[in-house]
């Protein structure tokens, strides 16, 4: 599957510019493979973004606005939505695309999983105490995973800024 990402190299607009920075940085931050798609030096691009995204999802004036995000022929979202997604560590859901092994949607995937599969909480089994010492310990790994994530993020943030090639 392919991430395709509808961007406009020669947009006037700042808003739009940093946008699709941060689509793209952190798309390459998770690498995530995508194929970035030009609207403004391809007519054929701009045609097909426009007439793919969903009516529900078009502004008032009916042509939306890059970055607009799909996996192959199925529309994913705009930045709203993106970055709804990564504030709820669930940017691989909102891809279409399976979670790595290890990532924070893997886990939380997994727990699911296995609550639906034993017909309750997977730590339902467990008493109180030793339930309530696990969860405190998942959370201090999943605040450190973050904290990490977010310098990384930063980082390669910065360094996208210094070396864009989106004007």
């Amino acid at each position: 599957m392919v991430i395709r990402v509808f961007l406009a190299s020669s947009s006037g607009s700042t808003a739009i510019k940093k946008k699709q920075q941060d689509v793209v940085a952190f798309l390459e931050a998770l690498k995530v493979e995508y194929d970035p798609l030009d609207i403004a030096c391809n007519e054929e691009n701009r045609m097909w973004m426009r007439e793919n995204v969903p009516e529900e999802k078009k502004p008032a004036n009916g042509i939306p606005l890059p970055p607009q995000i799909f996996n192959e022929e199925s529309y994913c979202g705009d930045y709203e939505t993106f970055f709804d997604a990564k504030e709820d560590n669930s940017v691989y859901a909102f891809l279409g695309l399976a979670p790595p092994p290890g990532s924070k949607e893997a886990a939380r995937a997994d727990e699911t999983s296995h609550g639906v599969e034993n017909g309750n909480h997977a730590e339902g089994n467990l008493d109180d105490s030793t339930a309530h010492g696990e969860e405190e310990e998942e959370d201090e790994e999943q605040e450190e995973e973050e904290l990490e994530e977010e310098e990384l993020q930063s980082e390669f943030c910065c360094r996208s800024l210094t070396t864009s090639t989106i004007p």
